[in-house]
């Protein structure tokens, strides 16, 4: 007879403490935590409220068709910024669109005329990771974004806060750390939702198979 409490405590659930902040809102939805992975199986047994898909690779289709089809949920998807800008950043983005995300991400070092025309040509939110509030932030903030994405490291908590104070209601997304104290401090701050980055697959591979080897040496004994 199968074990079906196992199956349940084998799922992802995100710290209960993000449950607490207030939410941004995409695809009519209230959004408090995103997984941050593009790992299908993680994301497939998270309780997250959406997907935060960005890689260090240029934007590929095929990738993102597979997690919007997968994720059953918002999955906000990245599609440029140091590697991908221009046209081909814009081209990426209106593609994804297409294919069902709730909002692209550009990074920091995206030029303000490529957040322009995203602003300008996509229905979709456009979400820029800042590193700080400075005039890179405001320039692209002025340019159009509609979210921003806090990912300043140790800083991140502080860097909400300086944003929230500048910007009243712009929405805030922010990673939160690893920690349920230093989330809560994010989102003390300010963070509407929180970026949460899942474990690695491989540790939990190695969890599942130190149970299954402690189990096999149980039933040799018995």
């Amino acid at each position: 007879m199968h074990d079906t409490a196992s199956i349940f405590h084998a799922d992802l659930a995100v710290p209960a403490v993000i449950r607490t902040a207030p939410g941004v809102f995409a695809q009519g939805r209230r959004i408090r935590s995103l997984v941050f992975s593009t790992d299908l199986a993680i994301i497939c047994h998270c309780d997250a409220d959406a997907v935060l898909a960005v890689y260090p690779f240029t934007c590929q289709p095929a990738i993102t068709q597979a997690l919007v089809a997968a994720s059953q949920r918002p999955v906000l998807n990245g599609v440029g910024g140091s590697i991908t800008h221009g046209e081909r950043c814009i081209e990426v983005a209106l593609h994804s669109e297409m294919q069902g995300v709730a909002g692209v991400v550009v990074n920091t070092s995206i030029p303000i005329d490529t957040v322009e025309a995203l602003t300008e040509r996509l229905n979709v939110p456009v979400v820029v990771t800042v590193c700080a509030d400075d005039a890179v932030a405001a320039r692209q903030i002025e340019a159009g974004a509609t979210m921003v994405n806090v990912a300043a490291g140790a800083r991140t908590a502080e860097v909400v806060s300086s944003l929230r104070r500048r910007y009243g209601d712009l929405p805030i997304i922010a990673t939160g750390g690893r920690t349920d104290e230093s989330i809560a401090r994010t989102i003390e701050a300010g963070a509407d939702a929180i970026s949460w980055t899942p474990p690695d697959i491989r540790v939990l591979e190695r969890a599942v198979m130190e149970k299954a080897r402690r189990l096999a040496a149980e039933q040799l004994e018995a």
